[in-house]
């Protein structure tokens, strides 16, 4: 199973990214997509998520701003982020629940700075 995350930067407050999470080694489409973030110094917070038939769900920091998507055929899962803030800093991992075990990716770093 591997989870790899990309699409992280910089980017000036207000705004957009959109983040990528390629799945490998298990039957994606099976499971659902977790995006979650860590700032430094502070806990890994959950922000989305996307079940396997596309139903989703989103943090209350971020409703309404990032947009959470998946392509089962690609095994790939996005995160698409609108009118950052500076408090949007943070590494982001995708995860998932397989077989009563956690999965994450390596985390990409997106950084809202003037």
């Amino acid at each position: 199973v591997q989870l790899v995350e990309s699409g992280g930067a910089t980017v000036q407050p207000g705004g957009s990214l959109r983040l990528s999470c390629g799945a490998s080694g298990f039957t994606f489409s099976n499971y659902a997509v977790n995006w979650y973030r860590q700032a430094p110094g502070k806990e890994r917070e959950w922000i989305a998520v996307i079940s396997s038939v596309g139903t989703t769900d989103y943090a209350g920091s971020v409703k309404g701003r990032f947009t959470i998507s998946r392509d089962p055929a690609a095994s790939m899962a996005y995160l698409q982020m609108g009118s950052l803030k500076p408090d949007d800093t943070a590494a982001y991992f995708c995860h998932i629940y397989m077989n009563r075990r956690n999965y994450w990716g390596q985390g990409t770093q997106v950084t809202v700075s003037s």
